[in-house]
């Protein structure tokens, strides 16, 4: 049985600290965005489409609504990438949604293509 796989990002961009936190699984992806510390947001998931049809994957708001464009947004492109059901969080304190997108698409494009390592957690 293989665990999870975790992999945490972070850049600075515009003096401000952008955080990812990645969670890959066999069936599934969770992928934690937020601003200056790890925090669930606005949570969208979204569903690929099977490889024979076309249109972009299906996706919904679970919670929250502040920032549910970027967050319905990244989890259709996770979802597409990775072929898996995806769940994206996105939490901001000060940042525009729209001027965060950028750091968020780099944090995602990193932690995503990184071959994740597992983590070790003691109890």
């Amino acid at each position: 049985m293989e665990r999870a796989k975790i992999v945490k990002g972070e850049i600075v961009q515009n003096n401000q600290h952008f955080l990812a936190v990645y969670m890959e699984m066999t069936n599934s992806c969770l992928v934690l965005l937020s601003e200056r510390e790890d925090k669930l947001g606005t949570l969208a998931v979204a569903v690929p489409r099977p490889k024979d049809a076309l249109g972009p994957p299906t996706s919904s708001i679970l919670v929250g609504d502040r920032y549910s464009i970027s967050a319905r947004m990244f989890a259709e492109h996770v979802a597409a990438l990775k072929g898996k059901i995806a769940l994206v969080s996105i939490y901001l304190e000060k940042m525009d949604e729209f001027q965060a997108q950028s750091a968020f698409k780099t944090l995602i494009d990193r932690v995503t293509v990184t071959e994740p390592k597992k983590e070790d957690v003691t109890a």
